[in-house]
């Protein structure tokens, strides 16, 4: 059994709703987590995505610890090429001056969205294909790391303000090759895996990492999350039924649809599939995990055998948000949480 479970949540926007239901659907989700004993709940971002409202998890992160009470809230992950690493180390330092101990920055380095928003974001085409994220992160953990004496007048280094707040938990991302577990190694960071974006590579990158870990100030040992999809119900049955939606969700993502909400299951059971979509029906990437509890009860326990996590991250797409919240109170459930309410189905 894992050590600990979590959410990864992208806040999608099922038909019929808003993104402002979303939101609050993230919210509701997230009290519901802390109550089921989960560790953390982690929010990613995207951008011009139509059919998501996760542009700007620094701000949702705040509104969630601001409703609960213990778990840890983060980004999973903020994109660092996106961003100055002044302003990134002055949000998180806000942020767990507010809620001291309980704030994560996970981050990666893709842009989380397409290539043209991607040379929006970062002002330059060339600033797209520039491979700089190492150097942006070792200005970014000097920000999080100076606390020295205050200066004198406007000499001196530039700090992240406010001054004196600790350091947040520092995660790096991976989805692909083992560059980001090598990087978190090096630094002895903690390190975050997308199983669900990459299935086949994900024992050997998280091999790779426990291999070359160095400890450091922030992490004596290494700690990686596995990031998996998973759909469950009650009976199998209905956990396919429900994952009707998240499929068809996918096949339009790929496709560069990505303006449509989440369909319902009506809506998703009654689409007609093309050729060429049913060709991107089993295209690259995991399928989630879907079923009842002993199914995904043994796919989890088969993932983490294989890869030796020492965390799952949940992510959950389904249109109804009562089904959402169920199959993470089943996945909890069983995978032995002790709040979690116990199940033998």
């Amino acid at each position: 059994m894992p050590t600990a479970v979590s959410v990864l949540d992208l806040s999608p926007i099922s038909s019929g709703s808003t993104a402002g239901d979303a939101l609050r659907n993230t919210l509701d989700l997230a009290r519901h987590a802390e109550a089921l004993g989960l560790r953390r709940y982690w929010l990613a971002e995207h951008h011009n995505a139509g059919g998501l409202a996760c542009s700007a998890p620094e701000i949702v992160i705040g509104q969630i610890a601001a409703t609960t009470r213990s778990i840890r809230v983060g980004s999973g992950g903020i994109m660092l090429p996106n961003h100055s690493p002044l302003k990134v180390a002055e949000l998180f330092r806000v942020l767990h001056a507010l809620f001291p101990g309980r704030i994560d920055l996970g981050l990666g380095r893709a842009p989380g969205t397409d290539p043209r928003t991607a040379a929006v974001l970062r002002r330059s085409r060339e600033a797209v294909s520039a491979d700089n994220f190492p150097e942006q992160l070792a200005e970014l953990t000097r920000y999080l790391d100076d606390d020295a004496p205050p200066r004198p007048g406007f000499s001196g280094t530039i700090r992240a303000i406010p001054t004196n707040v600790p350091s947040p938990e520092l995660w790096l991302l991976g989805s692909g090759d083992s560059g980001g577990a090598v990087l978190a190694a090096a630094h002895g960071l903690g390190f975050a895996f997308a199983h669900y974006m990459n299935p086949d590579e994900a024992p050997r990158v998280l091999r790779r990492y426990r291999e070359t870990f160095v400890p450091s100030p922030r992490l004596s040992e290494p700690w990686a999350i596995l990031a998996v999809g998973v759909i469950c119900a009650d009976t199998d049955e209905k956990a396919e039924r429900l994952a009707a939606s998240s499929e068809l969700a996918m096949v339009w993502f790929r496709q560069g649809i990505r303006d449509r909400p989440l369909p319902s299951v009506e809506e998703a059971l009654a689409y007609q599939y093309d050729d060429v979509e049913q060709r991107l029906r089993v295209g690259p990437g995991a399928p989630f995990l879907v079923g009842g509890v002993a199914r995904v009860r043994e796919r989890i326990i088969a993932l983490i055998e294989a890869t030796s996590a020492d965390e799952v991250m949940v992510l959950t797409h389904v249109h109804d948000h009562e089904a959402r919240k169920r199959s993470y109170e089943l996945v909890a459930g069983a995978l032995g949480l002790p709040s979690a309410p116990r199940t033998t189905r």
